[in-house]
């Protein structure tokens, strides 16, 4: 028989204030005392249940809902958000799915608060919104890169936390991954793309320029958690050097956030019996023409 959670992942990968990246393992599997295979098993068998909810908020938000998920994927390159996209959200259907990608900003975008993109992709009610990166590029990219003047950190943490308190009163539910990788593993994926042509395309050369800041980036990771991490909205830091189990962690955390709506199907706001009713008039052949 396989194995699978000593303890749900919304605890065991959960940070707190005094979150430490000098104590965590990017090739560890917190809780989960199964195989890659037992993980792959679960995962198929959770993926059931994560489509059956997504169905009921997408009809939750067609006909009235106020409710909304959104799943924030933060890492540097190679981390695998992209991955978590096709293997985590490719189990549900793609119309209940709103996915925002956040690069460098526009020239408009500069010309606005930093958050004020981020509040024009929040996803709509019925949805599930992603973001690969987000509104933390601006205290961990931008940061590392002297990208602003001054150290506006704690400030910018302080407005991040309110605007995510913001968020989560309107109705939506806030999942927070941070997929941090070892440097051995983002060497191997690097040069993976380089190796192969097929991968050329996800190769990028300012990869190897931001990887010279590494030990930059942990303290941005370290600080940017330890200070956003709140009751509304945790994060949840997750070992990403195995594909295999930060998909299957992602997918546990997106589905509990799921349930934690306690959704059920829509009532018919017309009279079922009649409707029957009428269909059956007509019968199961064509009606006749006009």
């Amino acid at each position: 028989m396989g194995k699978g959670w000593e303890q749900h992942p919304s605890q065991s990968l959960r940070a707190g204030a005094d979150w430490s990246i000098a104590d965590f393992d990017p090739d560890s599997t917190p809780r989960f005392d199964g195989s890659r295979k037992d993980a792959e098993k679960l995962m198929a068998r959770q993926g059931e249940h994560l489509s059956l909810l997504q169905e009921k908020l997408f009809a939750h938000g067609r006909t009235g809902g106020k409710h909304s998920v959104l799943l924030v994927l933060q890492g540097m390159d190679t981390a695998g958000k992209g991955g978590i996209v096709r293997h985590v959200l490719g189990m549900v259907d793609p119309q209940g799915v709103a996915l925002r990608s956040f690069g460098a900003p526009t020239a408009e975008e500069k010309s606005h608060h930093y958050l004020w993109r981020i509040r024009n992709a929040l996803p709509p009610a019925g949805r599930i919104g992603v973001f690969d990166r987000s509104h933390y590029e601006d205290v961990l990219v931008v940061r590392v890169n002297g990208l602003v003047a001054g150290e506006p950190w704690e400030e910018r943490y302080a407005e991040i936390n309110e605007f995510e308190a913001e968020v989560a009163a309107a109705g939506t539910v806030i999942v927070k991954c941070a997929l941090l990788i070892s440097p051995e593993e983002q060497y191997q994926r690097l040069r993976e793309r380089l190796e192969r042509p097929d991968k050329h395309w996800k190769f990028n050369p300012s990869d190897i320029d931001e990887r010279k800041h590494w030990h930059a980036y942990q303290e941005a990771y370290e600080a940017a958690i330890r200070a956003t991490s709140t009751e509304t909205a945790p994060w949840h830091v997750i070992p990403a050097d195995n594909k295999w189990f930060a998909r299957l962690a992602v997918t546990e955390l997106l589905l509990k956030a799921l349930e934690s709506l306690e959704l059920g199907w829509p009532l018919a706001d017309f009279n079922v019996d009649e409707e029957l009713a009428r269909l059956d008039e007509l019968g199961e052949g064509a009606p006749p023409a006009a």
